[in-house]
């Protein structure tokens, strides 16, 4: 599996981040199925992982157009996709969610829409019209923020390939229902890096 350690990321936290974000792709996203697509990159060890060090959204701005070429410009079979994760920034949902509309303007004016997109993860992460605590907003959850590059050409294919794709998302929904909190919380779906505030207060320690 390919990782990239951003210049300015201690050591320290980039082995902590990842830990966490590992644990998550193989108990939740892979464990629940909630994406029938994860598991073969995982295993052929086609996901990048990108632990920003950026602490504002133009930083974050930057780091996502560098991943961006990045992942246009290298062999599918090397790199099918990107996990920008940014434990640094972005604490709060509304920003992050605000901050969206800026990567979809960072595709447009880079010339992708339509050969690359971008999904998104949160700690917090809340669907319009859910409650804060409602179980299924955990589809979308991860121990820190996220911003997932995608090839749809990857997509397309994985999606004729998968019968009844267009279920996936009614199928997360029962099984995050079925599961509870309880269930979800014993899965260990947690950040172990301090927060930015705190890592902040504190040095920049884990």
């Amino acid at each position: 599996m390919s990782e990239t350690h951003v210049e300015n990321v201690p050591q320290d936290l980039l082995e902590v981040v990842l830990h966490d974000m590992r644990h998550w792709l193989e108990q939740a996203v892979i464990g629940l199925n909630l994406c029938p697509f994860a598991k073969s990159v995982h295993i052929k060890g086609q996901i990048q992982w990108c632990v920003s060090a950026a602490r504002d959204e133009q930083a974050v701005r930057s780091d996502l157009v560098r991943e961006l070429l990045s992942l246009q410009e290298i062999d599918p079979a090397q790199r099918d996709t990107t996990l920008l994760v940014l434990p640094l920034c972005f604490e709060d949902f509304l920003d992050f969610n605000a901050f969206l509309a800026v990567a979809d303007a960072v595709l447009a004016e880079l010339g992708l829409l339509g050969e690359l997109q971008i999904a998104s993860f949160h700690p917090q992460y809340q669907f319009a019209g859910a409650d804060a605590d409602d179980i299924t907003n955990c589809t979308n959850r991860a121990p820190y923020p996220v911003l997932h590059l995608l090839r749809e050409a990857s997509i397309d294919r994985a999606v004729e390939a998968f019968p009844e794709a267009e279920t996936i998302y009614e199928k997360n929904m029962q099984v995050l229902e079925q599961l509870g909190h309880a269930g979800w919380d014993a899965l260990g779906i947690v950040r172990h890096a301090k927060s930015p505030r705190t890592a902040g207060e504190a040095g920049d320690e884990v």
